[in-house]
């Protein structure tokens, strides 16, 4: 639905500086999501920034709002936690940067559809960068590519959910995660089109130069962050 939502935000705003972090260890999944639903309501409140936090998951599936619970074929395989998010099921794990976006839409324009664009634009923006071509597609959320085979392949995953005009969850882009992993499920109800990862292109760069090309691409299309840090 956003293939033909061009759209842009001011590249520097003084108020809107989001915290850019992250986290070191592996996060377990309840954690994060308890993180992010208070934060998101601490920006609702003005007593704290937007963030952009960058983790790692333990291996687990989350189920979306739309989730069919036929698409989870291996039910028992790994711990599943119900989202909030839109969407399907996905599958996070080690070697997959998850990127959730904390930020106030309410000083961006209240526009979703823009807002999921500029995501969209982010990751592609970010993948540029070691010179892989991913693009939209018509009717399929996330981010795909083209491999050498000619077959579609999906390399990033999109899901984000509005309260009180604050966005949270996000991202996540396959750097080099166990693909046999998303076999447990259909991702986001697609069955006919496979999965990738930068290492699968046969991009073997390292989570540091993916974090780096996420800032470059994050301040281009979002504006400057606050800082950078690791916890």
């Amino acid at each position: 639905m956003t293939l033909n939502a061009p759209c842009s935000y001011p590249l520097y705003n003084e108020a809107l500086l989001p915290q850019w972090e992250t986290a070191r260890a592996p996060i377990p999944y309840p954690q994060a999501k308890t993180h992010m639903e208070e934060r998101a309501r601490a920006i609702y409140e003005g007593a704290e920034r937007e963030q952009i936090w960058l983790l790692e998951h333990p291996p687990l599936y989350t189920a979306g709002t739309s989730a069919n619970s036929a698409d989870l074929l291996t039910p028992k395989r790994f711990p599943v936690y119900k989202a909030g998010r839109g969407g399907q099921y996905t599958y996070h794990g080690p070697g997959q940067r998850v990127a959730y976006v904390m930020m106030n839409l309410t000083e961006r324009g209240k526009d979703i559809r823009c807002f999921v664009n500029q995501l969209e634009g982010w990751v592609i923006d970010t993948l540029a960068s070691f010179d892989v071509r991913a693009e939209r597609r018509e009717g399929r959320i996330g981010v795909w590519v083209v491999k050498a085979d000619g077959t579609e392949a999906k390399i990033a995953a999109i899901g984000v959910r509005i309260r009180r005009w604050v966005s949270f969850h996000g991202i996540s882009i396959n750097l080099n995660p166990d693909l046999s992993h998303f076999g447990g499920i259909v991702p986001c109800g697609i069955s006919e089109h496979g999965v990738t990862s930068l290492h699968d292109l046969g991009i073997k760069a390292s989570m540091a130069e993916l974090d780096e090309a996420l800032l470059t691409a994050f301040t281009a299309r979002f504006g400057a962050v606050s800082d950078n840090n690791q916890r």
